[in-house]
């Protein structure tokens, strides 16, 4: 009989040790999730400020120029908040720096750098979303709620010059 109560506890204790880990790994990735999500915004905010400052250079044209400055104050007027207005917003900023042709020296290197930094960052915050969320539908994370109550990361979709 204390055999069999010693495997039992033994197999608790292995169980409780693995929900654990899980639980800590879940943690890491959801702060993996904000870092990633802060990262983004920092480079979509560096994007916004050097489309600003290239549409009001006095190197494009008017048009151009006016495009370009609106659609930078609508990216970053938008708030992460409300993500579908701001992938509507950051997607139109990028279509708008297509519009416009902006590959005027030397902001073309600049810009370059800045659209693909947007691109990694988006990339790199997907990723992570994706594994947090494969980690949060796994059962043992669902039945004994290791996730606590924080929200369900979401990916953010917008168009990014790939």
């Amino acid at each position: 009989m204390s055999w069999v109560l010693l495997a039992v506890g033994v197999v608790l204790l292995l169980f409780g040790a693995y929900a654990s880990w899980t639980a800590g790994r879940l943690d890491r990735l959801h702060h993996r999730v904000e870092l990633a999500r802060a990262s983004l915004e920092t480079e979509l905010a560096r994007r916004a400020a050097l489309v600003a400052e290239l549409a009001g250079s006095d190197i494009l044209d008017p048009a151009s120029a006016l495009l370009l400055l609106d659609a930078a104050h609508r990216a970053r007027a938008a708030s992460l908040d409300a993500l579908e207005l701001r992938e509507q917003a950051e997607s139109a900023l990028t279509r708008a720096i297509h519009a416009t042709g902006t590959d005027i020296e030397p902001w073309a290197g600049e810009l370059s750098l800045a659209m693909r930094r947007v691109q990694l960052a988006r990339r790199f915050h997907n990723d992570v979303v994706v594994s947090t969320r494969d980690l949060r539908h796994r059962r043992l994370v669902t039945w004994f709620r290791l996730a606590g109550h924080a929200p369900m990361p979401t990916t953010i979709e917008l168009e990014d010059g790939r």
